[in-house]
């Protein structure tokens, strides 16, 4: 399995071009609210940026309290999302253990990484990676 992660985010110049390929790419739709990875200060423009994605936990919080199985455990960690299913309760973003889970304003709809990759190649400094997780990782 493969994960997403933020490997060079000192090299971020805080273009969001990660988010925007992801909610483009991914969701179907051009909007800060429905991207995967989030990019923001670290508290200020000379401290950088920090990249706020899944870890891709396993077991998965946000999976477990799911009542409708919405987000669905995936083999090695992080979720499959079927938003068809979700409720809208909010449950697992209130667990969620670094704050991955964002609802898109509209439809009251969690968005989330799914570790697909599809941003890497949008970022112009190569901070992102799809890195293969050790074996004794999963």
């Amino acid at each position: 399995m493969k994960r997403l992660e933020a490997v060079r985010m000192e090299q971020c110049i805080g273009c969001h071009s990660c988010s925007l390929a992801c909610a483009r790419l991914v969701h179907k739709k051009l909007s800060w609210n429905t991207a995967g990875i989030r990019i923001s200060s670290a508290g200020g423009l000379t401290t950088g940026f920090e990249a706020r994605i899944c870890v891709a936990c396993d077991p998965a919080p946000c999976a477990e309290v799911c009542p409708t199985e919405a987000l669905k455990q995936r083999k090695g960690g992080g979720v499959i999302v079927k938003h068809d299913k979700c409720i809208k309760c909010g449950k697992c973003a209130e667990v969620c253990p670094v704050d991955a889970i964002y609802y898109e304003t509209e439809t009251d709809l969690p968005y989330l990484c799914i570790h697909c990759g599809r941003c890497v190649p949008f970022c112009p400094h190569n901070c992102i990676e799809l890195r293969e997780i050790p074996p004794q990782d999963q």
